[in-house]
């Protein structure tokens, strides 16, 4: 278990907007940032972060809370381990009490899952560093690469012994389960037999963008014909192959500051690279380019650069990938390399400012590569030309953004020597073909499914439950600040008529709630309410100092959640760019204790509505001699209910 002591260190000191820029590219939305969710598929920013209130909330999704809450919800930590990862960030020890054998057993199937693949991490590289075997076959393997002592340690580079079982036998005699040594792919199992899938190879930890280890990529180092010169880890609950790019954990944060992502093919094109200075730079591990992997590089920046290598098969994949980028609404550029080599020789043979140079200099606009490449394969012939135009008019046609792709049509045209009107015609084309494509698509889906259309009916607006979150929302911000309220009390005039008359008083906005609803006897309806205020009016009583983001770290996640999502109602604002459609919104803070009143008398006037349709009902069930009772109280609540609804110029 964490000490206290070490949590208040990590909540004092974490910067929430420092945290989150580390998986979300964020831009300055007035006091607060803003960006792509992480957690949907999304081209328009719904997501928010308040340096102010250390707070975040995803308006897509609906999740929100603290630094904490954020890295479980993204990188699936535990508590315990969100903390551990804030403190290595900022440099704090963490104080902490030895897990029992009942704590480590109580871990559920996925977290067991990562923690045996961080000892096979550990295993691997210590194999390699501290082995007979390891030395001399996978550590001479990476150095005969070019690689530095420093640089295999940053990436945990390591190497399992060619024998058959050697890491299975040394996690089961520590504790771990077979179950998830095989779930992880790290043990095959057979029958009653195990063996180390990733036997005589030198490994590459393939890390999520927190730096958890997800899996490995294997070489081997034998002439084996019969074996895969490369081996990846099986899917898993904590490894998808296609949602994860290699290295993205060390380039996360060059790729945000140069706003600019390379794109190369294998694990040594990246270590290579970064060794040679040159940081922004991933690998889809020698797999198909995916959307998945493309949406966790745009959470960082919009821009992506290709490096391929310079033989046929590289360029081919690099093609394919193209279309897929563009798709998603992206900028692509792209770059080849001198025939003979690929990222991995050329950063090794070149300095950093040499690598620069060349990849500033041969950069090349997709269209302008596309055009280059393949106008080599059609030389003369005009009918591969008219094919080749038309190749590039579809990549084209997967741009989401129309006046970018009115650009590039215009490009092409000055490139091809063809004219503009040809170009929309042939796009315009295909554009048609995919909308009756997908038309047809949808008609099946709906054919299939026998989807049976009913009334649209608009969602009935819960006045209470608005009301309540409008309390809870005006004691989180305003509880302890101190108002003038013109209280309304109930007195009877000459004529023996109830009338409300206005008395002054200066109190603490939670002071005001907190005794408006306990004399009218006022109970909150949702439970989740219920809760939140309990614990805020003791907060709010006992604390003099009572700051929101210090609240939040004090409470449960789940009740953390629901207050984010209670502050950030008025960022939605800001993320929709409202005052600059000139819809001007007005703040609360201007009229707190009129803002406040008008809650208090909204509730009692609905409550008050809500016991004369209860009266009425009781009514309709009761003998005469009792309607006449039950009749004069609806005429009591009535006359209460229309004084109140004119103090607060609302039609009854």
């Amino acid at each position: 278990m964490i000490h206290k002591s070490t949590i208040d260190a990590v909540f004092e000191t974490a910067r929430l907007e420092e945290v989150i820029g580390d998986f979300v590219q964020l831009k300055k939305a007035g006091s607060n940032f803003k960006g792509l969710s992480p957690f949907s598929d999304e081209r328009t920013p719904s997501f928010m972060v308040s340096p102010v209130k250390q707070i975040w909330k995803d308006f897509s999704s609906g999740k929100g809370g603290n630094v904490v809450a954020f890295l479980m919800e993204h990188e699936h930590f535990t508590y315990p381990e969100a903390i551990k990862y804030l403190a290595k960030k900022y440099n704090i020890e963490v104080e902490e009490t030895e897990q029992t054998d009942e704590q480590k057993q109580e871990a559920d199937e996925r977290e067991s899952m990562y923690l045996v693949s961080e000892f096979a991490n550990t295993f691997f590289q210590n194999s390699l560093h501290k082995t007979e075997q390891g030395k001399a076959i996978g550590l001479t393997y990476f150095k005969e690469r070019g690689f530095t002592e420093e640089t295999i340690k940053k990436f945990g580079l390591g190497y399992s012994p060619d024998t058959w079982d050697a890491f299975t036998s040394e996690a089961i005699r520590k504790g771990y389960k077979l179950e998830y040594l095989s779930k992880t792919g790290l043990t095959i199992v057979k029958e009653e037999k195990q063996f180390d899938r990733f036997k005589g190879r030198v490994l590459f930890p393939i890390q999520s963008m927190s730096g958890r280890v997800l899996g490995f990529g294997g070489r081997i180092l034998t002439n084996d014909k019969k074996a895969a010169k490369y081996l990846n880890s099986p899917e898993s609950d904590i490894y998808h192959k296609s949602k994860v790019l290699y290295g993205i954990y060390h380039a996360k944060q060059s790729i945000a500051k140069e706003d600019n992502c390379y794109l190369v093919e294998g694990y040594t094109d990246v270590i290579q690279f970064n060794q040679t200075g040159v940081t922004n730079v991933v690998s889809s591990s020698g797999t198909a380019l995916t959307a998945d992997q493309i949406r966790l590089i745009s959470r960082l920046t919009k821009n992506i650069t290709v490096l391929f290598d310079s033989d046929a098969a590289g360029m081919r994949a690099s093609i394919r990938g193209i279309d897929l980028i563009l798709e998603q609404g992206m900028n692509v550029k792209v770059c080849s390399f001198p025939e003979g080599e690929d990222p991995d020789s050329f950063a090794k043979q070149n300095t950093l400012e040499e690598l620069k140079e060349y990849l500033e200099n041969n950069v090349q606009d997709f269209i302008s590569f596309k055009a280059s490449l393949l106008q080599q394969q059609s030389k003369d012939d005009p009918i591969k030309k008219a094919e080749l135009v038309r190749d590039m008019v579809v990549s084209i046609s997967k741009i989401p953004d129309v006046i970018k792709r009115e650009i590039y049509i215009q490009e092409c045209s000055r490139i091809m020597d063809i004219s503009e009107d040809v170009l929309f015609n042939t796009l315009a084309q295909i554009l048609n073909v995919e909308l009756k494509d997908q038309k047809k698509q949808q008609k099946q889906e709906q054919k299939s499914l026998e989807v049976v259309k009913t009334e649209k009916k608009s969602p009935k607006v819960n006045e209470q439950y608005e009301l309540e979150l409008k309390i809870i929302e005006a004691l989180l911000l305003y509880g302890k600040r101190e108002e003038e309220f013109e209280d309304l009390v109930l007195k009877e005039n000459e004529d023996g008529e109830l009338v409300l008359e206005p008395e002054t008083h200066t109190s603490k906005v939670f002071e005001k709630i907190y005794l408006d609803l306990q004399d009218d006897e006022i109970e909150f309806a949702n439970d989740g309410f219920k809760s939140i205020y309990a614990i805020l009016i003791e907060e709010l009583h006992q604390n003099e100092e009572f700051k929101v983001e210090n609240f939040i770290n004090k409470i449960p996640p789940e009740i953390a959640a629901e207050i984010t999502a209670i502050l950030m109602n008025d960022e939605r604002y800001e993320l929709h760019r409202w005052v600059d459609m000139e819809i001007h919104v007005k703040k609360k803070e201007y009229t707190i204790a009129q803002y406040v009143s008008d809650i208090i008398l909204n509730l009692r006037r609905f409550l008050i509505k809500q016991k004369v349709e209860e009266l009425s009902q009781e009514m309709k069930a009761h003998n005469t001699v009792d309607n006449q009772e039950i009749m004069q109280d609806i005429v009591d609540y009535l006359s209460l209910r229309k004084i109140l609804s004119n103090k607060l110029n609302r039609v009854v």
